[in-house]
């Protein structure tokens, strides 16, 4: 038998000159009378976080089903005619545009640049609502996410101005982060899945990533709480993600496993080139931003309106963040025929792609209902399911476009409802985010710190 390696020294302290361990320094983080200070602002920051952010959703939900539902059946439509999207995302072009090239911070991050957590302010909140306002309910194939990132971001660093405490980077980092976990907790229905999405956007790692992870945990949970009780009490709906499967989760077969690949390869292969002409997009409107903003959100309008009117259903399919479709999708794969699915991704996918350089949201909903429905479309493959075949459909799509393995891996998860799926699903999301690492970059955004480098105005017009 071998005798056990001798343990290390300890490492000289830093009085001596050397490093300290990295459990003494998150333990020195943990005694900082100033974090504590930010851990006890988060703990309370979640609650009014929370609520401004239910009420926002609770508007983008009540405006999107007026302009989608209401307004269609108050004309006589029993849903929304072929042409529907085009005045609509007019409208969002315009709105988009000017706010892009006249108020502080353009309207918030630009989608196909990712999701960010750097540069929320309180001055930057009023063209952030406005351009998610003009977007998303709008028919906009973008997410809510981005936009409750900036707001609870944004309200967090308010908050810890109103309370004077000191503005030091330490602080901006970790109550942004804790502002914008509580904002996004409920959309996603879990807490966990929001702390653990900012703190993979942060890109943090040893001692700092406690710091981080336990202000955006305490106030993502407080958040979450706020948005249950909430929700419950007014009877108000914000949209939030949830899947209602037909039944059951099935078990895994081996032809399950074997198909998982090749689909998270497909995924990305079809995703990359859509991610990349957003950046396009992006880098084209920034010379002239208001007229070319207009003119990708009408040719995002003209894909939207082109598949209702080859396959006859409603615009409505191929528009808007596809929560709504998802979980329609999900409930009954099978009433999707082969064609609708097919004429689906490529409409909502090219319409995707001119959101994501003109129009703000964010880039995870309409991922998630693209995987999907490719699941969909491939599980009749010999030995695939429709369950596993979604699970790893979406879990690809999530992994290819945020680049996020972990966060796309645990959302897919949570939003089945089960463990039984994990298997496919972490298969998935890695081998998606590995093809697309290896595949060339797209364009990137021209700008420090998170933000878009605002353009000359000369050539806002």
């Amino acid at each position: 038998m071998t005798e056990p390696s001798p343990r290390p020294a300890p490492a000289a302290p830093a009085a001596t000159g050397g490093q300290p361990e990295e459990a003494d320094r998150l333990r020195d983080i943990l005694r900082s009378p100033g974090y504590l200070k930010v851990l006890a602002l988060a703990s309370f920051i979640g609650i009014p976080v929370s609520l401004i952010s239910f009420w926002f959703l609770v508007a983008l939900h009540w405006l999107e089903h007026a302009l989608w539902d209401s307004l269609p059946h108050a004309l006589g439509w029993a849903a929304p005619p072929w042409w529907w999207p085009l005045p609509l995302l007019l409208i969002a072009g315009l709105v988009v545009g000017l706010v892009a090239a006249y108020l502080p911070g353009a309207g918030g991050h630009v989608p196909a640049y990712g999701l960010h957590t750097g540069g929320s302010s309180a001055a930057l909140l009023p063209g952030v609502l406005i351009a998610a306002t003009a977007s998303l309910p709008f028919g906009a194939v973008l997410g809510p996410e981005a936009p409750l990132i900036a707001l609870g971001g944004g309200l967090a660093l308010l908050f810890r101005d109103l309370t004077q405490m000191p503005a030091t980077a330490q602080t901006t980092v970790l109550l942004t982060a804790a502002g914008a976990a509580a904002a996004i907790a409920a959309i996603f229905g879990n807490p966990l899945i929001a702390a653990v999405l900012l703190i993979e956007v942060a890109g943090v790692g040893g001692p700092r990533l406690f710091s981080v992870m336990l202000p955006a945990l305490l106030s993502s949970g407080i958040g979450a709480l706020v948005f249950t009780g909430f929700g419950r009490w007014t009877g108000l709906e914000t949209g939030s993600l949830a899947l209602t499967l037909p039944g059951p989760l099935p078990h895994l077969d081996v032809g399950d496993v074997l198909w998982t690949v090749p689909i998270a390869l497909v995924l990305a292969l079809f995703l990359h080139p859509l991610m990349a002409a957003g950046g396009r997009a992006a880098a084209y409107i920034s010379g002239r931003v208001l007229p070319r903003t207009v003119l990708c959100a009408l040719g995002a309008a003209a894909c939207i309106a082109l598949y209702a009117l080859i396959t006859g259903r409603s615009p409505a399919e191929a528009a808007l963040s596809g929560q709504g479709a998802l979980g329609v999708l999900a409930a009954d794969p099978r009433a999707w025929g082969v064609g609708a699915l097919i004429a689906v991704l490529l409409a909502k996918g090219a319409a995707y792609a001119f959101c994501l350089g003109s129009l703000r949201g964010g880039p995870v909903f309409p991922a998630l209902f693209l995987g999907a429905a490719a699941g969909v479309l491939l599980a009749p493959l010999p030995g695939l399911g429709f369950v596993p075949a979604m699970a790893a459909g979406m879990a690809a799509a999530t992994a290819a476009t945020m680049r996020l393995p972990v966060s796309s891996a645990l959302l897919v998860v949570l939003l089945l409802g089960g463990t039984s799926m994990m298997p496919v699903v972490i298969l998935a999301a890695v081998t998606a985010f590995v093809a697309t690492e290896l595949l060339p970059l797209g364009p990137g955004p021209q700008a420090q710190d998170g933000l878009e480098a605002r353009p000359d105005p000369a050539s806002r017009a």
